[in-house]
């Protein structure tokens, strides 16, 4: 066995960080306190190359392999988790589904500018009474002669209400299966439809420097040259969709705990307790230890489930576990990194209560934890 990264992946590992840190953790408070979504720094994120890693050179993407993509999200992640947030869901759920499952014109049209970052797309799966129950959609989509007439509405969707918001891929219900089951089909769906609009949504607890929407459709006519892939492929789509992105979620739960790891390791040292550091003491050395431990382990985990996706062999089980896994991992390694700071966890000159707020939504969002224990049951054999 092999555990050694190539010198690409290493290469961008360290351009990455370094990136992270000069010009993300500057700006990572103030935007969170003010809940902006910077159009600029999402820019110099494409600039640098972080969108469209996965994509092939002749769209403009990067060419390169999944796990180099991962390694990218690790590392914003162990910063800031609202600009993780913004390359994770322009990477694995905006661009993924028009790479993965769009025709030839589709894909040269839209992925150019997605690759450079120059724009943004969104992926309109959940509704306000359709979340964990991905199909209990009641967004419709009927056919009028070459177009499709699209009535309903998404909640929570990421990067789909900002000045580079490009458009949205949305599942909708196109008609009856055998047996009774509804038929879905994906749309692209392009900012400036009569009918459609797209409300940003405020006053987060998390993530509050990433964009986050309401979408509505109200009889957007969708041309016949939109719809994904073929029809009634949709929700195929999207459930490969979110195998994708459940290793991006990985990765910011492994890099948000790598983050809050070395912010309370760093305070353990320099924080003088009865004479000496509090990292001395076997309570908070413990603590450090246990996080250690259980960070080796998520990246073990999350890099294996890349490994297989890399090499086209089935990942869906083990995206599942990375996901589960990296997500709960970050917040327990919050809540020691809070544990350790003290007093001082809980104030927001101190970075570790922002990690402790951006954890919570990774138990949440691209199937919750309780979906993801419901997906592994079920690949193995329960």
């Amino acid at each position: 066995m092999d555990f050694d990264l190539t010198r690409e992946q290493e290469m961008i590992r360290r351009e990455v960080r370094t990136f992270a840190e000069k010009e993300i953790a500057p700006v990572a408070a103030d935007l969170d306190e003010t809940e902006t979504f910077s159009s600029e720094l999402t820019r110099k994120m494409g600039q640098i190359g972080l969108f469209g890693m996965f994509v092939p050179e002749e769209y403009e993407g990067q060419g390169l392999d999944y796990l180099a993509y991962i390694i990218a999200v690790e590392e914003i992640a162990r910063v800031d988790g609202s600009q993780a947030a913004t390359i994770a869901a322009g990477n694995s759920l905006g661009i993924g589904p028009i790479r993965y499952f769009g025709t030839e014109e589709q894909k040269r049209r839209f992925l150019p500018p997605l690759c450079r970052g120059d724009a943004l797309w969104g992926f309109g799966l959940t509704e306000p009474g359709a979340g964990s129950d991905a199909g209990g959609s009641k967004t419709t989509a009927v056919k009028e002669g070459s177009h499709w007439i699209l009535n309903g509405s998404k909640i929570f969707i990421t990067n789909a209400a900002c000045d580079l918001t490009l458009g949205v891929t949305v599942q909708a219900i196109t008609g009856t299966r055998a047996g009774g089951k509804p038929e879905y089909t994906c749309f692209l769906v392009e900012k400036g439809m009569p009918g459609f609009q797209a409300r940003p949504m405020k006053r987060k607890m998390m993530w509050r420097s990433s964009n986050t929407a309401e979408l509505f459709f109200d009889g957007v006519r969708v041309p016949e040259k939109n719809i994904l892939g073929k029809p009634g492929d949709g929700f195929h789509q999207m459930l490969q969709t979110l195998d994708g992105g459940r290793l991006s979620i990985g990765a910011m739960g492994l890099g948000g705990a790598i983050g809050a790891y070395e912010a309370a390791m760093h305070y353990a040292k320099h924080r003088v307790q009865f004479g000496q550091p509090i990292s001395k003491f076997q309570a908070i050395a413990f603590k450090l230890a246990d996080s250690a431990t259980e960070i080796e382990c998520a990246r073990n985990l999350l890099y294996k489930a890349c490994w297989l996706r890399d090499r086209h062999r089935p990942f869906a089980k083990e995206a599942a576990m990375a996901k589960l896994y990296c997500s709960e991992l970050m917040g327990r390694v919050a809540d020691h990194a809070v544990q350790i700071h003290g007093g001082y966890g809980l104030m927001k000159e101190y970075g570790v209560e922002r990690f402790y707020r951006d954890h919570k939504l990774l138990e949440i969002g691209e199937g919750t934890s309780e979906v993801q224990r419901i997906v592994i049951s079920r690949h193995i054999g329960c």
